[in-house]
């Protein structure tokens, strides 16, 4: 099977295991430029092009105003044109000294995700698709192990409390090496990110160790996996 097959496979599958999408739902892609999300945009575009469930879709990519991070726009927004959806660019920013609580990293991350939310309430979307991998969910989990004492991680779907949409994760199933691996067969041009604290944070050096684990054990991620899914399952 080729690549880009395996990932159809193993998207479809999360989005059916999960029940990610029904009729009727508008769902916002989040776009970075990075080829996690390059891909859940190709994959949720071609999606949408089937009769069940019927979805339309739409992309948003968040500029960090105080944040040097270089996407190309006009690529992004070419991609997406080829793909036959819309994208939306806006605007955000933050101010690190205002809360020494946390670290740059996630007062970045928070404020994208309130400004995507934003947007996606404001414009009567009901998902918003992020491009969280399989790596993602299994890094937080030893994280969350590690720093807060409970084993817990990302959910697949997540319906939100104070806003009218779900956040869906249709990549959960996906190894990052496999969309590497799908994103050098497809061309996808890689951005420059220059993020001043992308070498600095706990979640660099976790990834570490989760490749540490799999080279001690290389069944590790189905391991890890299975062990938070029957957890989840108990629930």
């Amino acid at each position: 099977m080729l690549p880009f097959q395996r990932l159809s496979r193993l998207f479809n599958k999360a989005c059916g295991d999960y029940t990610l999408l029904q009729d009727d739902d508008r769902v916002l892609v989040a776009v970075s430029g990075g080829k996690d999300s390059m891909l859940l945009a190709r994959l949720m575009a071609e999606r949408s092009r089937l009769h069940k469930p019927k979805i339309q879709v739409s992309a948003v990519h968040v500029v960090m105003d105080n944040i040097t991070y270089d996407a190309d726009e006009d690529y992004l927004r070419d991609y997406c044109h080829s793909l036959g959806i819309d994208l939306h660019i806006i605007h955000t920013r933050f101010d690190p000294s205002t809360d020494r609580r946390h670290t740059p990293c996630f007062l970045c991350s928070w404020y994208r995700r309130k400004a995507i939310f934003a947007y996606a309430a404001n414009n009567g979307f009901t998902k918003i698709a992020l491009g969280h991998h399989q790596d993602d969910f299994l890094i937080t989990l030893l994280m969350n192990q590690t720093f807060e004492g409970s084993f817990s991680t990302m959910e697949p779907s997540m319906s939100m409390q104070h806003y009218p949409f779900t956040i869906i994760r249709p990549l959960c199933l996906v190894p990052e090496e496999l969309l590497q691996e799908v994103a050098e067969e497809e061309g996808i041009r890689k951005m420059n990110k220059r993020c001043p604290y992308e070498h600095t944070t706990n979640r660099t050096k976790m990834k570490d160790i989760f490749r540490q684990l799999q080279d001690l054990n290389p069944e590790a991620r189905f391991s890890l996996w299975k062990a938070w899914t029957k957890m989840l399952n108990d629930y």
